[in-house]
């Protein structure tokens, strides 16, 4: 009998390949995706300048008043983020004017959660190049928020 350098069909497993999924800290506030809960990022990813209780302080506020506006509502403004893809850069003019921008998705669920900006054309603008914008509607919070 000749020899099979392949085992039987019967005898081969097929096995779904999972994407890798990165966990953050259980003590620090994360924020997720809202339709399978993969972690996003970190709260303190979220864009300021101040440290500690005057950083919380400055969060609130840049919420009320500074708000990022995504195609389905308000956004929040991230450093960076974790189990997001990225895809191809293209320009768009936004309401803060000419930016190269990715849109971005949940790795898990291949949801679109808003954009990476890539290039902003205008100087004030710079500030958000390689920054994320992830639209309040595709997240929730989890670990520590009251």
């Amino acid at each position: 009998p000749e020899l099979s350098e392949e085992p039987p069909a019967e005898m081969v497993k097929m096995t779904k390949s999972k994407t890798f999924q990165a966990y953050l800290p259980n003590c620090h506030r994360t924020y997720s995706c809202i339709h399978c809960r993969a972690h996003l990022a970190n709260h303190d990813e979220l864009i300021s300048k101040a440290s500690g209780f005057f950083r919380d302080l400055m969060n609130y506020f840049l919420t009320k008043m500074i708000s990022f506006q995504g195609s389905q509502g308000r956004a929040y403004l991230f450093n960076s983020v974790v189990n997001v893809g990225c895809g191809p850069a293209e320009e768009r003019v936004l309401l803060t004017g000419l930016h190269a921008v990715a849109d971005i998705y949940c790795e898990n669920c291949k949801t679109t959660l808003g954009w990476k900006y890539e290039h902003a054309f205008e100087s004030s603008q710079k500030y958000k190049e390689g920054k994320f914008i992830i639209e309040l509607a595709h997240m929730i919070k989890d670990n520590g928020w009251e």
